[in-house]
């Protein structure tokens, strides 16, 4: 997809969602509930993706963003966020080449220059063999961070202004949105956390305006074909207004 993407909040929107986002969290947890060291609960977790991909390529979502690495992961103990990098690593290997056979793009957002030079050359393979794939985008946001987004979407309109290319009455909602890291991609409709928690953490912030949030209590290890299913269908029966009334969503509807 590389379409321009309008920052304009909608006025409807359909039963399922185009576009689908997740905070995988509770591996640890997980892991700790089986007195196992927390890697394990991560590599558990690596599973649960595979179901959620596979369901969501199944229902027609268009695109899945997992945020597998936050910018403030960094803080974890030395020897998990390296036992993290290297699942990343061997994620890539052994993973894209399935999403390249389900015809499934595979994009990377985040600040790459933390990862070592193999995790980057790594990254920059698996998203060149699946750049044409059209069947689903998945998003995979690691060392990533709402803010950090905003921030570097910022400098990129600046830099632009500070060259003449630009003049800041030039500078709109459409054209920091087109700076960010998916700004060519639909805003996600639905937010998904997991393990209870109840909030987003610094994630999509400028996306998220407007998107639905669904919390599950399930661990995401646990997190299967099943529970995607449920959030689905939770979403299918959300009535999203868009700052709208009841009588003017009812007429939209009417009319489509």
């Amino acid at each position: 997809m590389t379409e321009s993407v309008s920052a304009e909040i909608p006025v409807s929107a359909g039963s399922r969602p185009r576009h689908v986002a997740i905070i995988m969290d509770g591996n640890n947890r997980w892991a700790k509930a089986r007195r196992l060291k927390g890697v394990a609960g991560h590599k558990a977790g690596v599973k649960a993706v595979r179901s959620v991909v596979e369901t969501c390529a199944r229902e027609g979502v268009e695109v899945l963003t997992l945020f597998a690495f936050s910018s403030e992961n960094w803080r974890r103990p030395a020897d998990e966020v390296s036992a993290l990098m290297r699942l990343f690593l061997f994620a890539l290997e052994r993973e894209v080449k399935k999403l390249h056979r389900n015809d499934i793009c595979l994009r990377i957002i985040g600040d790459r220059s933390a990862f070592s030079a193999n995790l980057q050359e790594h990254m920059e393979r698996a998203e060149a063999l699946t750049r044409d794939n059209t069947r689903m985008t998945l998003v995979i946001a690691a060392n990533y961070g709402g803010h950090w987004d905003i921030t570097q979407a910022s400098r990129k309109v600046a830099e632009k202004v500070r060259s003449g290319e630009l003049a800041p009455s030039d500078i709109t909602d459409d054209l920091i949105q087109q700076h960010l890291s998916i700004g060519d991609l639909p805003v996600p409709d639905l937010m998904i956390r997991t393990a209870g928690e109840q909030r987003i953490s610094n994630f999509m912030l400028w996306h998220l305006a407007y998107t639905e949030l669904y919390f599950s209590p399930v661990y995401w290890p646990d997190f299967q074909e099943q529970e995607m299913g449920q959030a689905l269908q939770a979403y299918a029966g959300r009535k999203r207004r868009f700052g709208q009334t009841d009588d003017q969503i009812a007429s939209v509807s009417s009319e489509q």
